[in-house]
């Protein structure tokens, strides 16, 4: 489709992500008859998984739960690569028939709701100038970091370092490292991936961290599924393994919280196993917070401990001092030489991709909603939001998500409405962080992000399963959500 002005549509999806994607073939399959496009500012779909080029980027949970729930992770890795995850994504687009309704290069820079036709108008972005396009229901499928630039903290001296300082959101095209000494800093999922995918080739990577970050090893492949897989059938397999996984994800998450120096102490014994004899486990895998407090890092068969093993890599924890022309100097003294520096210090958070958004024209203020079910924002009509758990897969709740809008538009349609909004109580109602989550990305945008409430539906779970009951078992309709009939009959047009 390459001309979106003026056209109408029952639902416009903002992001070709896995969010995306996913909420595309969950219109597809449970709204056959409904319009729909995807907006996507970049060149390609696949979001995260296009936009990073690391090396060794992959995903840190398995992807029998991070896969969708309708299209069954047939590879056998669990712990999956970028590539391997972007082929899925490929494919998905293909089976289900949603290649076709991708615009590219459509950045949406505006969104207004018109109350006088129960429509969004959206200002876009594209390569012929500025378009609009107009929809019953808008969908944010953007994820919650900036894909423009990452967290970046200033360095002393940094001009002096005669090598190149790389940020893993902004790898370099043909970037050599091989037969180079390499200092990457940061201790969470980016950096030890790179740091054993990078000490395949390089002369030497050293890890300088901070703090250190919990981590686990896990087998690349997962044994059950793989059983499953040659006796069953693929979808049954799928959901199999996607079964015994959720619900292994959630008893460790609850295990590390209401138990966390017996987590501490089984996480620790697991790491000393894995590395060299008297290796100073207290100084470089002994986080000061608790499991779960942060996002623990998973490392595929134990590959970061590997490389320590073989010394291709090692580990420095303390505060950096300063940069000097050949390396990194510690405030302790110590002092890491490079020839490239690789900063991965971390994501920046863009709640809802910054897009404005304005009721009539006025605009709405984000941090002063609150969100319900954990999917809409207070007193925004028809309008829903995709973000997926911090401590679980982030697809196990675009899933259900995506199936809960399909069942509310449906209710909708049967009710002959319009329009549908979340009110927040009149009477007042304590409010809470929107992530309860103590990783520093988060801390550093909590004023930039809407509220919870206290309680069900007002608050942001973490629990699939219980997320899960709320949002398919319980009834479509709440008392906190009004439905009401637009004063001008809004068209669905077809699209072509």
């Amino acid at each position: 489709m390459s001309d979106m002005n003026g056209r109408v549509f029952d639902v416009l999806i903002i992001g070709a992500g896995i969010s995306g994607i996913g909420c595309a073939c969950h219109l597809k399959r449970e709204l056959p008859g409904k319009t729909f496009a995807i907006l996507e500012a970049r060149a390609d779909l696949g979001g995260t998984w296009d936009l990073f080029k690391y090396p060794g980027i992959r995903s840190d949970s398995d992807l029998h739960t991070f896969s969708y729930e309708f299209k069954p992770w047939s590879n056998p890795n669990s712990i999956a690569s970028g590539e391997e995850i972007m082929t899925y994504l490929r494919e998905t687009v293909e089976e289900y028939g949603v290649s076709r309704d991708i615009n590219y290069n459509h950045k949406v820079v505006a969104a207004n709701w018109d109350s006088q036709v129960s429509r969004w108008s959206l200002v876009l972005e594209t390569p012929n100038g500025r378009v609009s396009a107009q929809c019953r229901w808008l969908f944010s499928a953007t994820g919650y970091y900036d894909y423009d630039q990452g967290f970046r903290p200033d360095f002393k001296n940094e001009s002096a370092f005669r090598g190149p300082l790389i940020h893993p959101q902004h790898w370099p095209e043909n970037f050599d490292y091989a037969d180079k000494k390499i200092a990457v800093i940061g201790s969470g999922a980016t950096a030890v991936t790179l740091v054993p995918a990078m000490a395949k080739t390089a002369k030497h990577v050293t890890q300088i961290q901070r703090t250190p970050s919990y981590i686990l090893s896990r087998p690349s492949q997962d044994k059950l599924a793989k059983f499953l897989h040659s006796w069953l059938p693929a979808k049954w397999a799928h959901a199999l393994t996607r079964w015994k996984n959720t619900r292994l994800q959630r008893y460790f998450f609850l295990f590390c919280q209401r138990f966390p120096q017996r987590a501490r102490n089984l996480i620790r014994r697991a790491n000393e196993k894995m590395l060299p004899a008297d290796y100073p486990v207290d100084v470089h895998f002994n986080p000061p917070y608790n499991p779960w407090d942060q996002r623990l890092c998973a490392v595929p068969d134990g590959d970061l401990f590997k490389s320590l093993h073989t010394g291709a890599a090692s580990i420095v924890t303390g505060h950096i001092e300063q940069f000097e022309p050949n390396g990194v100097r510690l405030k302790n003294g110590e002092f890491v030489e490079a020839d490239a520096v690789i900063i991965a210090t971390g994501l920046k958070v863009k709640m809802l991709g910054a897009i404005p958004l304005s009721m009539d024209g006025v605009p709405v203020n984000v941090p002063d909603s609150f969100v319900f079910r954990g999917m809409m924002l207070s007193d925004v009509p028809n309008y829903a939001f995709a973000i997926g758990y911090t401590n679980s897969s982030w697809t196990l709740k675009v899933d259900i998500i995506c199936k809960y809008l399909c069942k509310l538009i449906k209710e909708m349609d049967v009710q002959g409405k319009e329009t549908c909004v979340a009110n927040r109580p009149m009477d007042g109602m304590e409010s809470r962080p929107l992530l309860d989550f103590q990783a520093g990305y988060v801390k550093r945008a909590l004023h930039e992000l809407p509220k919870q409430g206290p309680a069900y539906p007002w608050e942001m779970t973490l629990d699939y399963m219980a997320d899960r009951r709320s949002l398919r078992d319980k009834p479509v309709l709440d008392p906190a959500l009004t439905l009401s009939d637009s004063m001008v009959p809004v068209p669905s047009l077809e699209v072509a």
